[in-house]
């Protein structure tokens, strides 16, 4: 028998999404990029059992936040909300009593992200598990090439150091919050999905900036200076 993933129609905002980077250019300047800022809070760190408990994600264009153009909402996870996470993000359930289900606020995130590339810090977790209920309910994953903030920071502390940088230096932190201390950038409140996206947003456009002083200038340099992101279908 077939798996139901093979077989369901694909729903359309995904074949949209699928159409936008059909023949995606890797070579134009960073800045003619649209970026897509993203982070979730869950109830747990496992793809397989766990949950989305909320969606946050912020725009970028022309290497700029922009203002009022962001998705922020509470989930209501199918199985509750553990005491042990709500101890981490502070989302209670009385929160997200009358919150939505996943299916009913994807398309419009979907729709959100069209077109942009998805920036995320250790962006591989929060994919999983958004792509977990796309493939669910919308027949298949989101097409998005992603970029890693985390892994950003890797290259630019290889650059900024040297033949000195270690990476198994347990001393240097790749933590959100303390790059963001390290970096003096604007902090937010942590494990907030909607503050750590914008926390992550002035971390990945403080990163760009200085690789750009390095040469990296399109999105190919990015990729061949640290493979950064990857398609993800």
């Amino acid at each position: 028998m077939w798996p139901f993933s093979l077989w369901r129609k694909i729903h359309p905002v995904l074949e949209e999404n699928r159409r936008f980077f059909k023949d995606f250019d890797q070579t134009k300047p960073l800045n003619e990029y649209e970026f897509v800022v993203y982070d979730s809070e869950l109830t747990g760190l496992n793809p397989r059992k766990d949950e989305i408990v909320s969606l946050g994600a912020v725009r970028i264009k022309d290497l700029k936040i922009i203002p009022n153009e962001n998705f922020y909402c509470f989930v209501k996870p199918k199985r509750g909300l553990p005491k042990d996470s709500t101890l981490i993000h502070k989302i209670t359930p009385e929160q997200i009593k009358n919150a939505p289900a996943i299916k009913e606020v994807l398309e419009d995130f979907i729709r959100f992200c069209n077109g942009a590339l998805i920036v995320g810090h250790y962006i591989d977790l929060d994919m999983a598990f958004i792509n977990k209920v796309t493939k669910r309910y919308f027949g298949g994953p989101m097409a998005n090439p992603c970029i890693d903030t985390l892994r950003l920071a890797q290259v630019y502390k290889e650059e900024e150091w040297g033949n000195y940088y270690d990476q198994f230096n347990y001393n240097v932190s790749f933590n959100l919050s303390n790059l963001a201390k390290e970096y003096g950038l604007p902090e937010f409140q942590e494990h907030d999905a909607l503050d750590d996206a914008l926390q992550t947003a002035y971390l990945f456009l403080f990163l760009v900036r200085k690789l750009k002083k390095g040469g990296i200038n399109t999105l190919k340099d990015l990729y061949m200076a640290g493979r950064s992101w990857r398609w993800l279908f």
